[in-house]
């Protein structure tokens, strides 16, 4: 029997234990369960969040730096997806601020500044955000401008690259390009795909019949270059990096001299995610072994090989990702299964501050802004307690 198909048949394996398990129904009486406890705590801390995010936005509607509306969709999106007192208010004014961001090319962004460059711009992915947003508060009212953002995305699809350096089928922060937000990564890419289908079911409203989309092949052949499938790799096997060179995560050498990504949390997440948005059977080996990956690294204390940074979009993603996946708990190789959503719930709520917000010391990633930590860390929490 190869490696190969050794790999294959345990991928497959554990992602079927993953998957199974029996639905369990208790009586109206029964005692609570430690997931029932956790529940309560985290429908808590997010009605906390909620608060200080209607506290703090913006009579325009508008939530921290108006240069980025992906700050402003990110509150409207939790808002979207809650039932809080002042939900219908608070979506109103953050999508008219949202709306208000298109532009003629489709996009939903600001235009750079022409001094200070860290003034607008990361136009892909901003309209992935708010599009995505939109349609979750309201894709009828906003259908327009959602389909406008999808032919955008689309044509920022990098399809030609005569340098053939492993970007064909990403997307990056702005438009293909020069300089780095100009080159695909796995981050972008993920919230691309993440958008498209997520929209998807506005293209039957095209009024000239021209549907659009993104080249689903050429993504899938991008995302599988960053995942490390070396079957002699046991520790960084199944794993995603952020770009081909590695430069976050670091890259390790087989003994072939081969070199390729360690991987690490919140990339790992996002390829799995992006698979799943590619139509990748949930059996699949790719699939599986990021699901072991996680399971071999899984921690709610950092992002797994990066440490304090970027650590609640590492929640985000990660919920998002095994919620996808499904089930309440990640199994391990050997011992009992990771009961993920309860340990996430009690980490955030240890987390959140006495305000209801949520801030990451560590500002590499914008993360020491509140408001981009507390919606990161409300719709990791929305995850954990939905089925």
């Amino acid at each position: 029997m190869t490696a190969r198909l050794i790999r294959s048949l345990t991928a497959s394996v554990l992602f079927a234990l993953l998957a199974a398990g029996p639905i369990v129904s208790r009586g109206a009486d029964a005692p609570a369960t430690d997931a029932d406890k956790s529940k309560v705590l985290a429908q808590d801390a997010i009605r906390k969040g909620l608060d200080f995010l209607k506290a703090n936005q913006k009579k325009n509607g508008a939530w921290s730096d108006e240069n980025y509306p992906a700050l402003t969709a990110f509150g409207l999106w939790v808002f979207a997806q809650s039932d809080h007192p002042d939900r219908a208010a608070v979506c109103s004014n953050a999508a008219r601020f949202v709306a208000s961001c298109v532009r003629p090319d489709g996009g939903i962004y600001e235009v750079p500044g022409k001094i200070l460059f860290w003034k607008g711009g990361l136009a892909t992915y901003n309209t992935a955000v708010c599009m995505t947003a939109l349609h979750a508060y309201d894709a009828r009212t906003y259908a327009a401008a959602i389909l406008a953002a999808r032919k955008f995305i689309a044509g920022n699809q990098l399809l030609g690259d005569p340098a053939d350096n492993g970007g064909v089928g990403g997307f990056s922060y702005d438009r293909p390009g020069k300089g780095y937000v100009g080159r695909p990564d796995l981050s972008n890419t993920a919230w691309a795909l993440n958008s498209m289908r997520s929209t998807q079911d506005l293209e039957d409203q095209r009024t000239d019949g021209k549907r659009v989309d993104v080249d689903w092949a050429a993504s899938l052949k991008y995302i599988e270059k960053l995942q490390n499938n070396d079957p002699n790799d046991a520790d960084n096997q199944g794993g995603f990096g952020y770009e081909k060179g590695g430069s976050r995560g670091g890259t390790t050498t087989n003994r072939e001299g081969v070199v390729t990504l360690k991987g690490y949390g919140s990339m790992t997440y996002a390829g799995l995610l992006s698979l799943i948005y590619a139509e990748v059977d949930r059996k699949d080996p790719r699939v599986a072994s990021a699901v072991q990956w996680a399971s071999r690294h899984w921690s709610v204390d950092e992002n797994p090989g990066m440490g304090s940074k970027g650590l609640f979009y590492y929640y985000t993603i990660m919920a998002k990702a095994l919620n996808v996946v499904g089930g309440d708990s990640i199994p391990r190789e050997k011992g009992d299964p990771i009961p993920w959503k309860q340990e996430l719930i009690q980490k955030l709520v240890g987390l959140q501050k006495a305000d209801g917000s949520w801030a990451n010391k560590d500002n590499q990633y914008w993360e020491g802004n509140p408001v981009l930590a507390t919606t990161d860390a409300l719709l990791a929490l929305q995850y954990a307690v939905s089925h």
